[in-house]
């Protein structure tokens, strides 16, 4: 309002004039419980908040959408964010690409219990996890221990109270602003968040306590696209194929001819949707993605489609039906003659 039309008004004016037109809060308030206040970060990278808020951001009358954000735990900075249809680990490996390439490799990362960033599922631990006193890393997880940036969990949505309060903010007011762009689907609202965000942090970010950035620089040859990728272990099968979800990957034959069968790969699935399968830290093989929006999730692992120590043996099948001998099978003629001369004197005889 102050920017498109010049009427500059105070949050108690604008409560006043609310209350005299009869209009409700925008939100509902809660009586307040005691929590004990958590100093910012005193640098600028130290601690990034991360969270996703489902929303009607394009007007009442349209489907929900999720926006996905990072939030700067020390200066309130938007350093992401994302319109994603829903809340998935395609969309945080996209908002943690944004914070690489824009920013560099924070220190902490700081979310909720999402099955996306933590193991939630009661399942036995597996015997590699009881030897390492902990469960295997999530796609996400994987990630960031490989970037050397620390995931830490928090037990409340008033732990991480910094990216909370941003959604109130922004769900008052980037509705408005993208109803007035005329704005109406994900695409052009991506396009849009740069120079929103700009303009945002320029009004309500702070300086930091600390001078200086913590963030830390990316590696000269560093892979990005295969780290920020979704990884599974295969066997490659007696044909040198290796399945993922269905398609097919087709293992050309490596040096002097040789064959791959039987041998453990990692297929990786990148975020455009292709797919990379790397044998001894190697790619040996790239596809292409199917179709032009190519949208990636994180599948069950599990194990290897092939059966360890029987390379290019598929597995049995987990209800493997009885097979029926057919009456007219010469099993089930009974002949006499089998049996021998067949004895008439009495056993008691």
């Amino acid at each position: 309002m102050a920017l498109r039309e010049g009427i500059v008004l105070g949050r108690k004016s604008v409560e006043r004039i609310r209350q005299a037109a009869g209009l409700p809060p925008a939100q509902r308030r809660r009586p307040p419980r005691h929590r004990s206040r958590r100093d910012r970060m005193p640098q600028e990278g130290m601690l990034l908040q991360v969270d996703g808020s489902p929303f009607n951001w394009f007007g009442p009358d349209q489907p929900r959408c999720s926006l996905l954000g990072a939030i700067d735990d020390a200066t309130g900075k938007v350093v992401a964010a994302l319109f994603r249809q829903h809340e998935d680990a395609q969309g945080y490996f996209l908002i943690l690409q944004q914070v690489l390439k824009g920013k560099g490799i924070p220190l902490d990362l700081y979310h909720d219990r999402h099955s996306i960033f933590q193991d939630n599922s009661r399942r036995p631990w597996t015997l590699t996890e009881e030897l390492q006193g902990r469960k295997q890393p999530t796609q996400f997880g994987r990630a960031l221990e490989e970037l050397g940036i620390i995931s830490t969990a928090a037990h409340s949505p008033q732990a991480k109270g910094r990216i909370e309060r941003l959604w109130r903010t922004l769900q008052d007011r980037l509705p408005v602003e993208l109803r007035l762009a005329g704005i109406r689907d994900m695409r052009a609202a991506n396009r849009f968040l740069p120079g929103f965000l700009k303009r945002h942090n320029s009004r309500f970010a702070i300086r930091a306590e600390e001078p200086g950035l913590a963030y830390r620089a990316l590696k000269p040859g560093l892979d990005l696209g295969r780290i920020l990728s979704f990884r599974y272990e295969r066997v490659v099968a007696m044909d040198n194929t290796v399945r993922l979800d269905g398609r097919l990957i087709q293992v050309p034959p490596g040096p002097k001819r040789r064959s791959y069968v039987g041998c453990r790969v990692w297929v990786h699935e990148l975020l455009d949707g292709n797919l990379s399968v790397w044998y001894q830290d190697r790619c040996i093989v790239q596809t292409s993605a199917r179709g032009d929006t190519a949208v990636v999730r994180a599948r069950n692992r599990g194990k290897s489609t092939q059966q360890p120590g029987k390379p290019g043996m598929l597995p049995l099948p987990a209800t493997q039906p009885i097979a029926k001998t057919p009456q007219a099978h010469p099993w089930r003629r009974w002949n006499p003659a089998f049996l021998g001369p067949v004895r008439t004197e009495s056993l008691t005889s």
